[in-house]
């Protein structure tokens, strides 16, 4: 009857051992599942492909700004360096401050030309109706 006992004791050990392997086993595939659903409902891998064509997108609208619309500042303005480097010094009450204005404007008008060039591109190749609109 000793016998008997020890004997169901390891097969209950060894059917709870297997029981804990399967858990093991099950909770790995549902963590990799769980992994591959999130990628899919999230869109991740369009979202990679969207910052992948956003960085060749931006370098394109970079090297369109720097050939073309900043030589139009450059004619408007005189030059661009020289606007990048206007500066207005201000003594007051024996104090001196060097305002950099031009750095701030010549970026300034690099933004919006930017944003100009972008949203005609958008605009014209009526790229903005490829969106889907999410009721």
């Amino acid at each position: 009857m000793a016998e008997n006992k020890s004997t169901t004791k390891s097969k209950s050990a060894v059917a709870a051992a297997r029981a804990r392997a399967a858990n093991v086993k099950e909770g790995a595939k549902g963590h990799g599942g769980g992994f591959v659903t999130f990628i899919r409902t999230q869109g991740v891998v369009g979202l990679a492909v969207g910052l992948a064509i956003g960085a060749a997108a931006g370098d394109t609208v970079k090297k369109l700004v720097e050939g073309f619309i900043n030589p139009v500042v450059q004619f408007i303005v005189g030059s661009q360096s020289a606007l990048a480097n206007a500066e207005m010094k201000v003594v007051l009450l024996g104090r001196e401050a060097d305002f950099k204005w031009g750095a701030f404007v010549s970026s300034l008008i690099t933004l919006l030309a930017t944003a100009l060039v972008i949203y005609l591109i958008i605009h014209w190749l009526k790229l903005d109706r490829l969106d889907k609109k999410k009721d």
